[in-house]
């Protein structure tokens, strides 16, 4: 089963299923209803799904609609409102990826009797031994091994990403040549829930409560002025603050106990370590003591060296070899060894 989103990317991925199997089908989730207000033609939209379908079709598969509205309200839509209102950034693909992707359709998949689930997302799967490895893809402009360091060792045995050793501008090209209509669609640059990249108002959308203003407080506390509301702003933001502090200013850390976004210099925003929760390995089990690797704690970040050491409750804790700027809690740390994801978690 080929996961179709109606986006170049996706449709090569079917084209490529073929390869494998006589035996493909494509599919597409609906995770919005088809009236919401600018969400009219990006992913998971109406006009998206009929592109998927269109693609199907031509290549002669079967092409399922799989409605999961409410599961996508319920498992990305409030945890991401929710860490908005708590202080956090969260990514919600990553929630998405865990708990729609590669939960709920891979399990459809698996029920329906599909031996695997086919997506389009640029990263590799490797077999050595008797462990699967998830590995970036070869096109590290693209990669996108940083939003699944989520999967088990069991999905990962069952899961193909055919693009994961191709160039963007290859994916394109064969497009191209099998008269795909979306060949030269744009990628879909923000969240699809928040097309317009007002984070805010999406969470405000999805809770039906607006973020409250309160303080901007210093490092030692006093007031500096007001704020719109905790969900506006985020860890390392300078810009949009919505006034001057007289000085180079930048967010260094959300207190929603206080309701307070605190402003500091930029030498406030370097850490020398994380911990992070909710810390999945990819091989199924922790390493004993401390592990030399590298961690990105953003998904545009370059990999930084760090020593890791697990701790009880699916817990880790992070030393970065020189202190890293914006450690944001809700984000991913996403740990690798070369170009293998070992796995990841939430930053606290």
């Amino acid at each position: 089963m080929i996961a179709m989103s109606g986006g170049v990317d996706s449709s090569v991925a079917a084209l490529f299923a073929l390869d494998f199997s006589d035996e493909a089908s494509g599919c597409t989730l609906k995770l919005f209803e088809s009236d919401v207000a600018g969400l009219e033609n990006g992913c998971c939209s109406q006009e998206s799904a009929e592109d998927a379908r269109s693609v199907a079709y031509g290549l002669g598969m079967k092409f399922y609609v799989f409605s999961e509205q409410e599961t996508f309200r319920e498992k990305v839509l409030l945890p991401f409102a929710r860490d908005y209102e708590q202080g956090r950034t969260p990514n919600p693909c990553i929630e998405c990826n865990r708990n729609l992707k590669f939960g709920l359709l891979y399990d459809k998949a698996r029920t329906l009797g599909y031996d695997c689930l086919v997506t389009g997302h640029y990263a590799r799967i490797v077999r050595e031994g008797d462990q699967w490895l998830l590995k970036k893809a070869l096109d590290e402009t693209k990669d996108q091994s940083y939003v699944l360091y989520m999967l088990s060792q069991e999905q990962l045995a069952h899961i193909r990403f055919p693009l994961g050793e191709l160039r963007k501008t290859q994916v394109r090209q064969i497009a191209a040549e099998h008269g795909f209509g979306n060949a030269e669609k744009a990628d879909s640059q923000d969240l699809c829930f928040a097309p317009d990249g007002d984070y805010a108002a999406a969470a405000a959308r999805c809770t039906g409560r607006i973020s409250q203003p309160g303080q901007f407080l210093d490092l030692e506390g006093n007031v500096l002025g007001q704020h719109r509301g905790i969900v506006h702003y985020t860890v390392g933001q300078r810009r949009g603050l919505g006034q001057s502090f007289g000085e180079r200013a930048y967010v260094v850390r959300i207190d929603p106990e206080r309701n307070a976004v605190i402003i500091g210099p930029k030498e406030a925003l370097f850490s020398t370590e994380a911990t992070v929760r909710e810390f999945h390995w990819i091989s199924g089990s922790a390493p004993e003591g401390k592990l030399r690797c590298a961690v990105k704690t953003r998904y545009r970040q370059a990999e930084q060296p760090c020593t890791v050491e697990a701790m009880e409750g699916s817990r880790a804790r992070i030393l970065f070899d020189s202190p890293q700027r914006a450690v944001t809690p809700g984000q991913a740390a996403v740990l690798y060894d070369g170009d293998t994801v070992l796995g990841g978690g939430i930053l606290e």
